[in-house]
């Protein structure tokens, strides 16, 4: 009801129109199914238990401008207003338009702080392995083609022993034991992935058959999981094995026939997950009182879960300033920062970078014994190295390594053989030192950052960026963000992106009602600080 008070018409249907079209059946109102997903979102519900409320709550009547005889929607309008979403890419207007109603309202403005950070989302499907994987991703195929084309399939397969084969899903066997029997089954289903496919790729064959979504996945499955080959004995189909043949990187392999999207990876020991991650961006201003605008959600950006921080940092600053909300500070955790994104995000958006740079990665400096990089002095002007021991480098290189800029500095192994803090130095079978840093603009800007760090008023004002902990638990306690609803990489952000805009609603609706802030999660530093000035 606040809502409905406070932001009238917040998402009206022009904004929607490029996805519904003039002819066919008349349709419900875009901008009120915009609202209902929201409403959805905050309260966790089910499409058919959104349907429902608005069709028996009075509260969600009011908030949806509808009469009280107003007999509602079929939940299967939900899923057909997400798909239209999805496919004229408007997955993110209801949070521009919320955005552009509490600018007007000076609840959100650029150049001030904001904190960013990001956590796993596991996918709606199934986890397989590689087996499994396999046989499912043929059993995909058979029930696709018995769909489209059943006489055909008919004429192609033996029916019966296929069908006992694939009739269950095959993660719901009690799949062998014994290595050998697992082997052998992993023969049979390559072996019928090729049946399938040099039948579909017959030239007899309609063109449309090899077309179908789930004959493209087998495909690639069957390429990235095993190897075909022709022997004098006829063709030979042979399981990939990880140490000898090799298996794709995980940011390609797919994870599931029904989600291509989804991609397998690891945080630590203890996190191992198919899915996504969600990047979650907020406001952090400083602190008025309990009457202050409430920290309000900016950005979504959701990725396949092989996506590093690193590789969002730019395209959450771009997002953020086409929306005109780019951030004068933005705080974020080590993962997301380098020298280079450092320096191009306060010269191409004017916002201060504010993370930990990670620190020397060199054995010398783990082992915290020894000459690290910062033991050496270094002259951009003479393109030299002092070593601690007071001798000079013999080559001075400039390299690209990985698409970065660097600076290769070596010294010689006559200087370096004979140098008595040589166990100190290096322990490099090639008998002498080698040092890389970043060109001398960046290798500045990180050494000064990396002092910059080390002190108390850093690290007391850089607590602020542990409040965007609590924003992610509140995601995943309220619109349950951590496990994806839809599958598909554009439906999870259309799911993340409407989950933002319950939160900032639910969020502003305490603020309309006078609630003082909760207080965000405190920093273990932030807890050692309290008790050292008690």
């Amino acid at each position: 009801m606040a809502i409905r008070d406070q932001l009238p018409e917040v998402f009206p249907d022009t904004e929607f129109s490029g996805a519904f079209g003039a002819r066919g059946r008349p349709a419900l109102s875009p901008g009120l199914l915009a609202l209902v997903t929201v409403l959805q979102m905050a309260e966790n519900l089910t499409d058919r238990q959104a349907a429902d409320a608005a069709r028996k709550d009075l509260t969600w009547k009011y908030a949806l401008g509808l009469g009280l005889a107003d007999e509602g929607f079929d939940a299967s309008v939900l899923s057909e207003f997400r798909t239209r979403v999805v496919e004229h890419g408007l997955e993110e207007r209801a949070l521009d338009l919320l955005l552009a109603a509490l600018k007007e309202k000076g609840l959100v403005k650029p150049g001030g702080k904001q904190r960013t950070d990001s956590t796993h989302v596991i996918s709606a499907v199934r986890d397989m392995n590689r087996l499994e994987l396999a046989g499912e991703s043929v059993r995909a195929v058979l029930e696709a083609l018995a769909a489209a084309a059943p006489g055909w399939l008919a004429t192609v397969v033996d029916v019966e022993p296929w069908s006992r084969r694939y009739a269950a899903r095959v993660d719901s066997w009690r799949l062998p034991v014994t290595a050998s029997k697992r082997a052998d089954l992993a023969v049979a289903f390559g072996t019928d992935a090729v049946t399938l496919l040099e039948a579909v790729y017959r030239a007899d064959v309609p063109g449309w058959l090899r077309e179908l979504p789930a004959v493209q996945v087998l495909r690639t499955v069957l390429v990235q999981n095993y190897q075909v080959t022709d022997t004098p004995r006829g063709r030979e189909v042979r399981r990939r094995a990880a140490d000898e043949d090799g298996l794709p990187p995980a940011r390609v392999r797919l994870g599931s026939p029904y989600d291509t999207d989804a991609r397998w990876a690891a945080k630590g020991e203890d996190l191992f997950w198919l899915g996504y991650k969600i990047h979650l961006s907020e406001t952090c201003d400083d602190d008025d009182g309990d009457n202050r605008a409430p920290n309000l959600v900016t950005n979504v950006a959701t990725t396949d879960a092989t996506v590093p921080d690193a590789s969002m940092t730019e395209p959450i600053h771009q997002t953020l300033a086409g929306r005109k909300l780019a951030p004068g500070e933005h705080y974020v955790d080590s993962g997301y920062p380098s020298a280079a994104l450092v320096a191009s995000s306060l010269k191409d958006f004017g916002t201060v970078l504010i993370s930990p740079l990670l620190g020397d990665c060199s054995p010398q400096a783990r082992a915290g014994a020894g000459y690290d990089r910062a033991a050496f002095a270094i002259d951009f002007e003479q393109q030299n190295a002092v070593c601690p021991q007071g001798r000079t480098s013999s080559s001075w290189s400039p390299c690209t390594q990985r698409g970065t800029d660097a600076v290769v500095i070596k010294f010689a192994k006559t200087t370096c053989q004979p140098c008595p803090a040589r166990g100190r130095c290096t322990t490099s079978k090639a008998g002498y030192r080698q040092l890389t840093v970043l060109p001398r603009q960046l290798h500045e800007l990180q050494h000064t950052a990396r002092l910059a760090q080390a002190t108390r008023d850093w690290q007391h004002e850089y607590r602020r960026r542990a409040g965007v902990e609590g924003t992610i638990r509140q995601a995943v306690a309220v619109t349950g963000t951590r496990r994806a609803r839809y599958r598909g990489l554009a439906r999870t952000h259309l799911e993340h992106v409407y989950s933002a805009v319950a939160l900032n609603l639910i969020r502003l609706h305490a603020w309309w009602n006078g609630h003082p802030m909760d207080r965000t999660r405190t920093s273990h530093l932030a807890r050692l600080e309290l008790a050292l000035a008690a």
